[in-house]
């Protein structure tokens, strides 16, 4: 969809562009919040699972979900904020739960709790062991998008100043296929849990 092609009114703009690696990426999401961006202003593509659950077919290239406002999405988290993740779990047997729930272990479950159980044995902490079965989901989550073309971004762009200065940004971090796209009234929003 072109921003001549745009939603109904009422909906939400977008800008929308693919990297080709993370540090890119990262970089252009830090440009953006140094540019006064939120945190609720990023989402990702989700897993090729839950786009093929959620629009019930697979895809070859991430350039084709670009403007599908049906995609499924997570919220976008730098490597360091999913380092940081061991502060919020150590002490806490409340994340795993929160975890099994948002879908992100589904068969992975018993295995993930035999290595909790195998290395607290060894005197690891509960936070050390998620935090790096986390880092590896995240990166197995990451490389998938990369296998399919890149690493899709929207960014939500409430004025025409922001659409400027998203594009902007975007096109200087080496984004490909940067434009903008409006969005239905109900999709104005990212969601998803936040663990890719």
């Amino acid at each position: 969809m072109t921003e001549d092609e745009a939603a109904p009114a009422g909906g939400s703009t977008e800008a929308v562009a693919v990297f080709n690696d993370v540090a890119n990426l990262d970089a252009a999401v830090e440009a953006l919040q140094a540019a006064g961006f939120g945190k609720g202003d990023f989402s990702l593509l989700a897993t090729e699972a839950a786009v093929q659950s959620k629009l019930g077919h697979r895809y070859e290239r991430v350039q084709e979900l670009e403007d599908d406002p049906g995609a499924p999405r997570v919220a976008y988290r730098t490597i360091a904020a999913v380092n940081d993740t061991d502060n919020l779990v150590i002490g806490s047997l409340t994340f795993l739960p929160t975890v099994l729930a948002a879908g992100t272990v589904v068969a992975s479950a018993g295995i993930v709790a035999a290595a909790i159980t195998g290395t607290a044995l060894a005197g690891a902490t509960l936070g050390t062991i998620l935090t790096r079965w986390l880092d590896q989901h995240h990166a197995e989550h990451l490389q998938e998008q990369l296998d399919h073309g890149g690493l899709l971004l929207w960014v939500r762009t409430p004025t025409e100043e922001r659409e400027q200065q998203a594009l902007r940004i975007l096109m200087e971090h080496s984004g490909r296929d940067v434009h903008l796209h409006r969005l239905p009234a109900e999709r104005g929003e990212p969601s998803g849990p936040s663990v890719p």
